[in-house]
């Protein structure tokens, strides 16, 4: 155990954006003590050689990324590795008792065959797969308490399936006509140099990518087929928008009921999510920006009922590094540790 009964945690790959948030988030969360931050391209360096705004907060190492080592200190192990990484070092760590979040896509998936498929990589792990929960708490909770793997969603997943949920489980909508159209800021594609992520290319423009082949997909597509009862096609199109952090993800479906007004929507939206506290639904005819969530765990939703073309309108803004990635992996920690879901994790965002 950490000091004074705090958990020992650990975070690998703790060199990218969504790694330096979870160590940020994680040095003021009550119960736990970072002891081990892991990354193989940065052995020996101080952190704060990655992270210099960090130098008088973390004065820790980056070390070898050893799961016997990780095992000896740490009761729970953050992966924020590349996809295609986590699946060789998790089942190791897992086997030894520890608790095990991954960031990264390689437990996100029920059928492995569909990873497979989607990021080009066998895998010969399908009992550690098979008892993974996927990390999304507003609709698997229950999972989560008993949990020892889970895989944390991916970002544009978490803003469009906590848009699409509520029509899903109840029926309020002919599934196959889910269109989602979503737009990331720039931190989405990580800290690595690229070319279309540079200030020359990506300010003053905007563009979808991945048209009809984005990796999210599947996993938007598996939730959705979840809820649904059945197999569900989505339509998702992601665009790169020329700010730093924030997603918006309109979604649009044909209901079932074109007599079902915004009222009626909100009603049922407020109802569904009315134990989910990092959920807040706007009030009638008011719709999100991304700045709202900028800096929180908060996910906001904005909810239009079109009477002319049948269709539900939703919106939905996260922070992508946020709720969209290392805050919702705490998230998921407060509830596997039974502590309160809103524990550690930032409850505003910063405004302007």
């Amino acid at each position: 155990m950490g000091n004074f009964g705090r958990v020992p945690v650990g975070v690998v790959g703790a060199s990218d954006y969504g790694g330096v948030q979870l160590v940020r988030l994680l040095m003021d969360h009550p119960e736990v003590e970072l002891v081990y931050l892991g990354n193989e391209s940065s052995i020996g360096k101080p952190f704060a050689d990655l992270y210099p705004q960090l130098a008088h907060a973390v004065n820790q190492k980056i070390e070898a990324v050893d799961p016997e080592v990780i095992a000896q200190r740490c009761e729970v192990v953050f992966l924020c590795l590349p996809n295609g990484q986590a699946c060789e070092i998790a089942p190791q760590l897992l086997e030894k008792g520890c608790k095990v979040l991954d960031l990264s896509a390689d437990y996100r998936f029920s059928h492995l065959p569909t990873y497979t498929a989607w990021y080009s990589k066998e895998r010969t792990d399908r009992s550690t797969a098979a008892v993974a929960v996927y990390g999304l708490p507003e609709l698997y909770r229950d999972r989560l308490t008993e949990a020892q793997l889970v895989g944390c969603p991916g970002c544009y997943p978490t803003a469009s399936l906590l848009a699409l949920s509520p029509l899903l489980k109840q029926g309020l909508i002919v599934p196959e006509t889910a269109i989602i159209d979503a737009k990331s800021g720039t931190s989405g594609g990580g800290r690595q140099a690229k070319i279309n992520m540079l200030l020359a290319e990506a300010d003053n423009s905007l563009a979808a990518y991945s048209v009809s082949r984005h990796h999210h997909t599947p996993e938007i597509e598996q939730i959705c087929s979840d809820l649904a009862g059945h197999e569900v096609t989505i339509q998702f199109t992601p665009h790169l928008i020329p700010m730093v952090r924030g997603i918006l993800a309109t979604v649009y479906a044909t209901l079932r009921d074109p007599g079902l007004v915004r009222d009626d929507l909100i009603t049922i939206y407020r109802a569904f999510y009315r134990n989910s506290p990092w959920v807040k639904i706007c009030d009638p005819g008011i719709y999100p920006q991304t700045k709202w969530a900028y800096g929180s765990n908060l996910c906001y939703i904005g909810i239009e009922a079109d009477p002319r073309t049948g269709r539900a309108i939703v919106m939905s803004v996260i922070d992508n590094l946020i709720k969209g990635q290392a805050g919702q992996a705490i998230q998921c920690l407060n509830i596997m540790m039974d502590w309160d879901e809103t524990l550690g994790l930032p409850k505003l965002g910063f405004y302007p």
